[in-house]
């Protein structure tokens, strides 16, 4: 009889079928029908700042691999997948050099800088998103829709909204308009004819065609259909976006302001859903996901009402992954048979 052959070898010893291919392309096809609604809305503007971002993403992994001598991964689609939610983050009429340069930053010092895939601190489309944020302000802020006459955005609904938008901020972010509502120190009661802005006006058109605010803001029904597509094919932890949301609604409601309007409007379900749950940048734990998501909502809610950003999302996602490993640390399960920190000294 053949002797029975041991093979000695490092872990993993058990492998999954599911490579990391699939996962990104998965996620990708969950955006992909905010992203062609998104190109509907806003026409060869938004086509111009998505295929500029993902560009930039993808000559930026090309070049550092390159460069370093390294295996291409371009066909592990992560490069794509990164490219793609940074232009859902832009604002659709900021200048295409912008969003080159955006995708550029996102993989090169957003992922390649750390090891490439798997090693990132951070989430890199928002790296990227964040230091053109704060090199352009002004574009930044000048590059969203100043009207809603823009594909299928153009009901009366719209046409009321843009009118009161135009008179209560130089933006057309309601998030920002809504701002200069409830502050006490200005008293916006709406030009002749308009009438004083409420949250509830805001439902319908943030569900279904929003054309105020970045690429990936036009639709929050479908933001949240691509959520759940997510959740069932087990991508994507549910603990992660619904108690992020939840603590924002639960400590908006706290504030006196609409907890429905500031879950749909600004980039909230976007975040929550498809950048704070990145395997890399967020918790091992599912308890610790929930300590990370409460942190996110916290961290949301202080920057949207007591900073001069009516936003606060990428921020706060960008802080949360800061404190990622600290997290891990504490309330990772004690591996079998490992005495805690407390216990070694013990005899």
């Amino acid at each position: 009889m053949e002797a029975n052959k041991f093979v000695v070898s490092t872990s993993p010893h058990v492998r999954d079928p599911i490579s990391t291919r699939w996962i990104m392309c998965q996620v990708i096809i969950a955006l992909t029908p905010v992203t062609v609604y998104s190109m509907a809305i806003h026409g060869i503007h938004g086509f111009y700042v998505l295929i500029s971002s993902v560009a930039g993403a993808l000559m930026g992994e090309l070049a550092v691999q390159k460069g370093r001598k390294l295996p291409v991964t371009l066909g592990d689609c992560s490069a794509a997948l990164t490219g793609l939610l940074l232009a859902l983050t832009l604002p659709p009429r900021v200048p295409w050099w912008i969003a080159l340069v955006a995708g550029l930053v996102a993989t090169v010092l957003g992922k390649q800088i750390f090891g490439g895939l798997g090693h990132n601190l951070f989430n890199p489309a928002l790296v990227g998103r964040a230091v053109v944020f704060v090199s352009w302000a002004a574009h930044m802020t000048a590059g969203y829709a100043k009207s809603a006459r823009i594909g299928i955005a153009n009901t009366a609904t719209h046409r009321l909204i843009q009118k009161a938008l135009a008179d209560a901020a130089s933006g057309a972010s309601p998030l920002a308009a809504m701002k200069i509502v409830y502050d006490p120190s200005l008293s916006y009661t709406g030009p002749a004819g308009v009438p004083k802005l409420q949250a509830s006006t805001y439902y319908k058109p943030l569900l279904l065609a929003n054309p105020w605010g970045c690429l990936g803001e036009v639709s929050a029904l479908l933001l949240i259909l691509g959520g759940i597509y997510l959740v069932i094919t087990r991508i994507v932890d549910w603990r992660i976006p619904v108690v992020y949301v939840g603590t924002v609604a639960a400590l908006t409601a706290l504030t006196g302001r609409d907890p429905l309007f500031y879950t749909l409007a600004g980039g909230l379900l976007i975040g929550a859903i498809f950048m704070a749950t990145d395997y890399t940048t967020s918790p091992l734990a599912p308890r610790g996901r929930v300590v990370y998501a409460l942190g996110l909502g916290l961290v949301t809610w202080l920057l949207r009402f007591w900073s001069n950003n009516p936003e606060g999302v990428m921020f706060a996602i960008l802080f949360m992954n800061g404190l990622v490993p600290i997290i891990d640390r504490y309330m990772l399960p004690r591996p079998y048979g490992k005495r805690g920190a407390e216990e070694a000294g013990k005899p």
